[in-house]
């Protein structure tokens, strides 16, 4: 089965947005001296841009989703981001084929 151009298509701009963001930053202000303040900030753009990707789904307003939301938001207070990703994608396949859209 081949994918779809389009889907392909935007999950390569979204690839290529999220690279430069993080490079961005980096060419831009490679040189000079940080506030840990704005270094926090640079550290967090990528996420900003993962962030804006996801959310129109979860305005949708499918309760699988919003559970599945619940459940990563409640991971990320406790636990590293590999496990709160993989908490997150877990949870919303789980909730996806439990519950009826």
């Amino acid at each position: 089965m081949m994918p779809d151009p389009a889907t392909l298509g935007a999950i390569l701009l979204m690839a290529i947005v999220t690279y430069a963001t993080r490079i961005g930053g980096y060419l831009l202000l490679g040189d000079r001296i940080l506030s840990p303040r704005m270094t926090a900030v640079m550290d967090a753009a990528p996420g900003c841009v993962l962030v804006s990707v996801i959310a129109p789904a979860f305005a949708a307003g499918r309760s699988a989703d919003l559970i599945a939301l619940v459940a990563t938001l409640f991971a990320a207070t406790r636990l590293p981001l590999l496990p709160t990703v993989l908490i997150g994608v877990a949870s919303a396949a789980m909730l996806r084929f439990m519950l009826p859209a």
